[in-house]
């Protein structure tokens, strides 16, 4: 098997992985996607695999960016304070060990509902603010999953083009 074939395959599920990485935190989805492009560009060593990298690297930074700003300025117009994310992410990396498939999301949204009822001492007041950081957080990563597959996207064009074209 041709290398550049054998690096396009391994570059492909790289991607595949890190889309899957942006809606499930375990794995650093979009940088995971930059890296693959730049590897797939490095191993075709062509001006397509070059121009890919940069569209696909503008994309999943578009999309990370996007994210944070989506998600901080909710949580900021809510003033949800870090802590509560923080003890979100923490229960839910103990829900991802405990329960599997949805610990992760379970453990992050009762986090981050302790977090907020201990510090708003209002049941009402505390569903709501963490109703709304659930929100926010799940468009922040519905924005970078679409940059990350259009990143992908320019990736299946790029390898349409190269093989093509050699």
């Amino acid at each position: 098997m041709d290398a550049r074939l054998l690096w396009t395959i391994i570059c492909g599920l790289l991607i595949l992985l890190g889309a899957v990485g942006v809606v499930v935190p375990v794995l650093p989805g979009s940088i995971l996607i930059a890296l693959s492009l730049l590897a797939w560009a490095i191993a075709v060593s062509s001006p397509v695999g070059w121009v890919v990298f940069g569209i696909g690297l503008l994309l999943v930074t578009a999309g990370m960016v996007s994210s944070a700003v989506l998600t901080g300025r909710a949580m900021r117009r809510r003033q949800i304070p870090g802590s509560s994310i923080l003890a979100g992410l923490a229960l839910g990396i103990v829900g991802f060990f405990a329960i599997p498939v949805v610990g992760l999301l379970i453990g992050f949204a009762l986090g981050l509902f302790g977090s907020e009822l201990a510090r708003q001492r209002s049941f009402a007041a505390a569903c709501s603010s963490s109703t709304a950081a659930l929100k926010a957080t799940g468009l922040g990563v519905l924005a970078e999953f679409g940059f990350a597959s259009l990143a992908g996207g320019t990736w299946i064009i790029g390898v349409w083009v190269y093989f093509a074209n050699h």
